[in-house]
């Protein structure tokens, strides 16, 4: 089975993260950047369908240059070679001009079963799966926290708040996955070396036959006006009871609109 990984690179949410004063768009080069967490738990569960059913996995990033760095780290955990998709106009990029341009490098690699996180931690949109399967005109199974492949027959359990619901398609498909789904391995250290020799390849919007005027800022859908900090937080209101604290507890939390 033909199976490929989507991967972003993006900022350490444990670190300090902020949006860039000339253009709104998040500081990728100030920040502290590595794999999006939920897209480790897609390499592993395209680890686990190859080591099962036999294939070949390719990771797959659309990012800046800087990105080799998470591109390296993913193929270190066992991924068999990686495309990089990169070009200076997609800076500035909505997630309908990604999805564009991620769906046409996938269009160039066949794969029977594309694999994601269900979110990205600097984004949260969770629409890229949906977006991606749309243009492929294939399914969109999302929100898995368990696949079952049989052949050709993709089986999910859909996580949700009630609980979850199973879905099948016929492959090729696209699967999203939750951190509930399996446990990511550490990259060995044979794995690290490995990495190196791993094949890369990069793509460009040419080789890709996507105009730069329809992605980037100017094909962008939608765009960040302006942004400002989360103000640092104040100390709490405190009541005194001096008789009457039932009563001024009320009306703060009135206040407030909690009652």
């Amino acid at each position: 089975m033909n199976i490929v990984v989507l991967v972003k690179q993006v900022p350490d949410s444990g670190a300090d993260r902020s949006l860039r004063a000339d253009d709104n768009t998040v500081d990728r080069g100030s920040a502290s950047n590595v794999i999006n967490e939920m897209d480790e738990y897609a390499i592993e569960e395209a680890l686990d369908i190859r080591d099962t059913h036999g294939g070949e996995v390719t990771v797959l990033t659309m990012g800046p240059e800087r990105a080799t760095e998470s591109i390296r780290k993913a193929l270190s955990m066992g991924p068999d070679k990686a495309v990089h998709v990169v070009d200076d106009a997609l800076h500035g990029s909505c997630a309908v001009a990604t999805s564009k341009v991620l769906a046409a490098a996938l269009g160039q690699l066949n794969a029977d079963l594309i694999i994601c996180g269900a979110e990205s931690t600097d984004g949260r949109v969770q629409v890229m799966p949906h977006m991606i399967a749309e243009r492929l005109g294939v399914a969109a199974l999302t929100g898995a926290r368990k696949l079952t492949v049989d052949g050709s027959t993709l089986t999910v359990e859909r996580q949700t708040e009630e609980g979850y619901e199973v879905v099948t398609a016929s492959t090729p498909a696209v699967v999203s996955v939750w951190d509930t789904i399996n446990e990511p391995r550490y990259p060995s250290f044979k794995g690290i070396m490995a990495a190196k020799k791993k094949p890369v390849q990069t793509l460009s919007l040419a080789d890709l036959g996507i105009a730069a005027g329809e992605v980037g800022f100017a094909g962008a859908t939608s765009t960040v006006l302006e942004h400002t900090k989360r103000p640092p937080r104040s100390g709490g209101t405190k009541v005194t009871d001096e008789g009457d604290g039932g009563v001024k507890l009320v009306e703060f939390l009135a206040t407030e609109k909690f009652v």
